[in-house]
């Protein structure tokens, strides 16, 4: 065979194994849900609500704390 053949071959049998990867690893994770329902549970405990901040009163945080 050819050099040119058997590299043609080589990349498209990596093209198609890659691709057969990928449709297999999101075929799995579509199923889960983002986060379930006691992880955003906790994760609201350790970070806090998701509300936004409150808004910065007279550039109180722009200044040094020293």
């Amino acid at each position: 065979m050819n050099r040119a053949v058997v590299i043609v071959v080589l990349v498209l049998v990596a093209a198609v194994s890659s691709a057969a990867t990928v449709l297999i690893v999101n075929s799995r994770e579509s199923n889960k849900p983002a986060l379930a329902e006691e992880q955003r549970a906790v994760r609201e405990r350790f970070f806090g609500s998701s509300k936004e901040l409150p808004p910065i009163r007279d550039g109180q945080e722009m200044r040094p704390r020293w």
